[in-house]
């Protein structure tokens, strides 16, 4: 008997449901059919332990034929798309666009769970009350219980009255939903709430659920993708939080919304409205001060909420959710379910998880590069090019050594003027003179030095640079530095607080978020580089080391520095990062565009957002430029080219008519020549007798002229008389 059971519950867990999804090129559809697609069917049915351990022990105690059939039986995930050119997610069984509503009936009829998102597309709600009218028309033909969900949203209980007057805190639960008052931009909404709760009756056919998520956050973020975005870009002082910000927003992770629906489809409980929340109370300003902090400039600042609409990136339902006030507890769910929780404890409590989860998502992975060689091999020009491609920040010594200063100066200054809040003075008094007693050292050193600065502090500075926010979330390339093994030791070696590797032989623990990951050396000859120094503009070289004595003696250090045994290089090939050698003298190449082209087939392709608007608006402007001049150069060059043409063909006709007129008059000279002897010949002998006939033929006009002539030319031959 108990073995029967075992097989009835294996038999029910490995059943395949075909599960319908509308939009799933949309951020919260997506995640929920990808989550779903690697979720096998019935497991939320058994509790989840907390430890790895046991979770493993009962996967292992499975026969591996379960584990197969339990493998093949993960939902199947198919559903629409926005638009026949959005590419279909590699979850989907299947996916479909532009279809009649006879077509799609058919799709949803094919299906066990339909699941309709309406909390991103509110055009969605017409679709999604129609199809759960026209399958409930269809119930008396289902041949087994169909699972109609529909995701709403919170923003329907936007205007509910406090179940405590005089205490606004109660937060709202499932039991709650029928005084729930909705926000007047989401009266569709509540209304499509409303018919799909009337559907759901005949439980045993049709079941119907409404799942009402709070604001959904994680993987690449939906309503908070512009604060997330500005924090990263780091173009803004500070993150804007819309009015006051005291407003609590109810929110879940949108992979812990998918884990509700997970549960839902399994459980197909009796209570058919259910809340989707985390157990947090954020309120808008902790979410942005949050993302600030551990992305941004660590800064916000509270500007009307008016300024919200002035945000091209949030839509009218964004800004409605962003300034909802309003605190639920998802009671149900918790009790209820079995839910792997992404942040069960809130956004804050998750924020570097959820960071993570969004950088990886968006391809957002800084790029670290580091470009050495001699001097005047063109690591500037070079380390350019490639900081405006990748877009990362350009470190260069000089830079930093003047900004860590003027920063110090900067925080010495306030001393004397600013207003600082009473919980903040101690520590800022401390910072203060912290500040003032390292500026004190540094230009002491540098008097002593004769304006340089010695390692430690250059080591400090440079730390400092490469972890601040910008260089952590895009990157950076580092130009020229470090210059020795030592250098290059004390500027990537964790601190003593954060070491978290242990030292292996020679090889010493490294930072991540400092080490670069492309090395890149450059080299030529010093022939090459001499030859390319006296070369220089006198503009360019005027206070720098390229005047002749300082080059030479700063080229033989670096030769000597490059000799030794443990070199920089030598110092990143310990940690397997081996730099790209690129001899930039070989060929001659001004602008060394050989080695910004090998460079970048060696890095690969930028990790950022991309061209912003108006980056794409001006790329195509310039591309049009570029067209129209092409096409006037190619214009300019035809016609150059056809008056070309056309003056040597008059040139050629002018030539050959000379040429002809040359031989028309050489032939005249020649028949005149060819023909004087017989000309004289005729005058002598034929024509004075000739004439005379003619005249005499003339005067008698004889019947016969040609033979009266030929009878006076016989009569009156010169020859016979």
């Amino acid at each position: 008997m108990a073995e029967e059971e075992v097989a009835a519950r294996t038999d029910k867990v490995i059943r395949i449901q075909r599960v319908f999804i509308n939009l799933l090129d949309s951020y919260s559809s997506g995640n929920i059919g990808k989550f779903l697609s690697n979720c096998v069917v019935g497991a939320s049915l058994e509790e989840i332990t907390e430890e790895e351990e046991e979770e493993d022990e009962s996967k292992s105690a499975m026969p591996s034929l379960s584990l197969n059939k339990l493998k093949e039986g993960t939902f199947q995930i198919v559903g629409t798309l926005s638009s026949p050119e959005k590419p279909a997610p590699d979850f989907a069984l299947e996916t479909y666009s532009a279809l009649s509503r006879e077509e799609l009936l058919m799709r949803l009829l094919e299906c066990d769970i339909i699941v309709y998102n309406i909390t991103e597309h509110p055009q969605q709600v017409k679709e999604a009350t129609w199809a759960v009218s026209a399958l409930n028309e269809e119930v008396s033909h289902f041949e087994k219980r169909k699972v109609f969900i529909l995701v709403s949203t919170v923003m329907t209980w936007a205007r509910s009255k406090p179940l405590d007057p005089d205490d606004s805190e109660v937060p709202f639960t499932e039991e709650d939903y029928r005084r729930r008052k909705h926000h007047p931009n989401f009266l569709d909404h509540i209304n499509a709430e409303k018919m799909v709760l009337k559907f759901g009756k005949n439980m045993r056919r049709f079941a119907t659920y409404v799942v009402a998520a709070g604001l959904q956050y994680g993987v690449e973020e939906g309503i908070l993708h512009c604060f997330f975005k500005s924090a990263w870009l780091g173009e803004v002082p500070a993150l804007p939080v819309y009015g006051d910000g005291s407003n609590a927003i109810p929110a879940i992770h949108v992979l812990d919304l998918a884990g509700v629906i997970q549960n839902v489809i399994d459980h197909v409980p009796k209570h058919h409205y259910l809340v989707a929340v985390d157990e947090s109370v954020h309120t808008l300003e902790d979410f942005i001060k949050c993302i600030s902090k551990h992305m941004g400039p660590g800064k916000v600042q509270k500007v009307p909420k008016e300024n919200a609409f002035m945000t091209k990136d949030l839509t009218q339902g964004s800004i409605d959710h962003l300034l909802v006030n309003l605190r639920m507890e998802a009671l149900f769910v918790k009790e209820n379910f079995n839910i792997r929780w992404a942040a069960q404890a809130g956004f804050v409590e998750n924020i570097n998880s959820i960071i993570k989860e969004y950088k990886q998502s968006r391809g957002l992975l800084p790029v670290k590069m580091c470009i050495l060689g001699p001097p005047a091999v063109g690591k500037t020009s070079i380390a350019e090019v490639l900081a405006k491609y990748y877009k990362v920040h350009h470190i260069k010594l000089k830079d930093v050594i003047s900004e860590a200063i003027a920063k110090l100066e900067a925080i010495v200054a306030l001393k004397y003027g600013a207003e600082v809040e009473e919980g903040e003075e101690e520590e800022e008094e401390e910072n203060v003179y912290d500040a003032q007693e390292l500026l004190d050292s540094v230009k002491e050193n540098m008097e002593q030095n004769a304006g340089r600065l010695e390692d430690q502090y250059i080591i400090r500075f440079m730390k400092e640079k490469l972890k601040s926010m910008p260089c952590r979330n895009q990157g950076f390339i580092l130009d020229g530095f470090p210059k020795t093994y030592d250098q290059a030791k004390d500027l990537f070696s964790q601190d003593e607080d954060e070491e978290e590797e242990e030292i292996r032989g020679k090889m010493f623990p490294f930072d991540k978020l400092t080490m670069p990951e492309f090395v890149c050396a450059l080299d030529a000859s010093d022939e090459f580089l001499k030859f390319r120094v006296m070369n220089l503009p006198e503009s360019l070289v005027a206070g720098t080391h390229y005047s002749q004595d300082r080059f030479l003696r700063v080229l033989s250090n670096y030769r000597d520095i490059n000799t030794e045994d443990e070199t920089v290089l030598n110092y990143f090939d310990e940690f397997e990062i081996h730099p790209i050698h690129i001899e930039v003298g070989r060929v001659e190449d001004a602008q060394n565009r050989l080695a910004i082209k090998q460079l970048i087939k060696e890095i690969g392709e930028p990790r950022n957002f991309g061209l912003t608007d108006e980056e794409k608006v001006e790329e195509v402007r310039k591309a049009a430029e570029e067209h129209m001049a092409r096409a006037a150069r190619e214009e300019a060059d035809r016609q150059q080219k056809e008056a070309l043409e056309t003056a040597e063909k008059m040139a050629r006709w002018e030539e050959w008519n000379k040429r002809l007129e040359e031989v028309k008059r050489e032939e005249a000279e020649l028949l005149e020549a060819q023909s004087a002897p017989l000309r004289n010949y005729l005058m002598t002998y034929v024509m004075p007798t000739l004439t005379q006939g003619l005249n005499e033929c003339c005067k008698v006009r004889p019947e016969d002229p040609v033979d009266f002539l030929a009878e006076y030319l016989f009569k009156n031959n010169p020859a016979t008389q």
